[in-house]
């Protein structure tokens, strides 16, 4: 036998033993990782549900119609029991489901322990009346179902052709619409109707009290700050109307004719310290 044959014959003969050796090594290092995986993955589920990252503070947006303490202490009563790792959005859902103004939700963590809340609601603010039939109708002019009309009246927004589809297409009455929608929602149930002209924009007619001139739907959160102002005043007692076109300097009309009119001008600071009707 050749020096080479032999060489070959001995390293062959001392590679063997170690395929052995490399097998053990390698069952023993996934054994190993899926110990670590295990540990991991128990520790993780601890985690994310602990009192380190425990909700302790929610914040609810979006909330405009009835309901508002109940729906925002229903969904703070359960999200207190979550973690900003474990949000369960159908606990969240099922808390609000026996309200029907609310169409969604959406929620945000910021840092270990704050969750944020946005709802999205579907709030009717007027009834419209078009062809004998009175149908619920939110700020948008979407038609709704009578489950969602609240308890307590809503002003009525008069159509002059009836709707098309599932939802108001009159300018007029979706100007009306938006300001409706813009007013104090407590405020709904003391406004009989809202229509809409040439001459004074959108007119709100209250319960036993004035007609609001709201002029062009700008500043609608202003100019019913003021209306509020100046209903706060004795200034306002006895007026035809209101006018908040500048809500900068409402004014409540005390005498109205069809040659002269007689006004009253109050600003909002005027009325600050009165107590709220």
């Amino acid at each position: 036998m050749s020096v080479d044959s032999w060489s070959r014959a001995d390293r062959r003969s001392f590679s063997l033993p170690r395929l052995l050796p490399r097998k053990l090594f390698s069952l023993r290092t996934l054994a190993l990782l899926v110990i670590v995986a295990l540990i991991a993955g128990l520790g993780w589920v601890w985690y994310r549900g602990s009192s380190f990252v425990k909700i302790t503070h929610v914040s609810v947006v979006g909330l405009s119609g009835p309901d508002i303490p109940q729906i925002r202490g229903a969904l703070t009563q359960a999200a207190l029991t979550m973690t900003t790792l474990s949000v369960n959005m159908h606990e969240l859902e099922a808390a609000v489901q026996q309200y029907p103004v609310v169409q969604s939700i959406s929620v945000k963590t910021h840092g270990d322990h704050a969750l944020a809340i946005a709802v999205n609601e579907q709030v009717p603010v007027a009834v419209v009346e078009s062809g004998g039939q009175r149908v619920p109708v939110d700020g948008q002019g979407q038609l709704l179902s009578q489950s969602t009309v609240p308890h307590g009246a809503l002003p009525t927004v008069s159509l002059k052709t009836p709707t098309s589809g599932n939802e108001v297409t009159s300018a007029g009455a979706l100007a009306a619409l938006q300001v409706l929608q813009a007013a104090p929602y407590q405020l709904l149930s003391h406004i009989t109707s809202a229509t809409s002209s040439s001459v004074h924009g959108v007119i709100v007619q209250l319960e036993n009290g004035p007609q609001i001139y709201f002029g062009p739907t700008t500043q609608l959160g202003a100019k019913w700050s003021a209306v509020v102002a100046v209903l706060q005043t004795s200034g306002s007692q006895g007026a035809a109307y209101i006018d908040v076109t500048d809500p900068q300097r409402p004014a409540a009309g005390v005498g109205v004719t069809t040659t002269s009119t007689t006004t009253t001008s109050t600003t909002a600071s005027d009325a600050s310290s009165l107590p709220s009707t």
